[in-house]
């Protein structure tokens, strides 16, 4: 299926890109979320007069993300989680802890920002976890681990 992106899709392109996708990405994901439109000649049309329009309202996200991005520079966040003699957690520190954690900081954050490639964290100590704030903003963050 052709479609317009509405916005920058990380691996698929850009504001305004016409690409083929399968019909389940598409229908399933694209479309609903408002990343994509159907690229009929009238969804083209429409875009062509637009186009401005979106380009001001993603300039002012990436603005947003790179000024969150900045406050968010080298901030270490504390989480308490229960922990055996040995180092190892009782459970994990999950993306949605630390989601709590910044926002008991004054920091807005999503659940879904949070990346952590390696999974929950399992250990107590210092780990690197990275934000993804945009698509081309990012903030790395220390999660300090320590038992409780």
């Amino acid at each position: 299926m052709e479609i317009i992106l509405m916005e920058k899709v990380v691996n698929l392109g850009q504001l305004g890109d016409i690409v083929k996708v399968k019909d389940g990405y598409a229908r399933n994901f694209l479309i609903p979320s408002g990343k994509a439109k159907r690229a009929t000649e009238h969804n083209r049309e429409l875009f062509a007069a637009r186009r401005a329009e979106l380009e001001k309202a993603q300039a002012e996200q990436l603005a947003e993300a790179q000024g969150r991005a900045e406050k968010l520079l080298g901030l270490t966040v504390q989480v308490a989680q229960k922990a055996g003699v040995d180092g190892r957690l009782f459970g994990s520190v999950t993306n949605h802890d630390i989601v709590d954690a910044l926002q008991a900081l004054g920091f807005a954050a999503h659940k879904s920002e949070v990346r952590l490639p390696n999974g929950p964290l399992k250990m107590v100590g210092e780990h690197s976890v990275t934000l993804a704030l945009h698509s081309d903003v990012t903030a790395d963050i220390t999660v300090a681990v320590v038992g409780a």
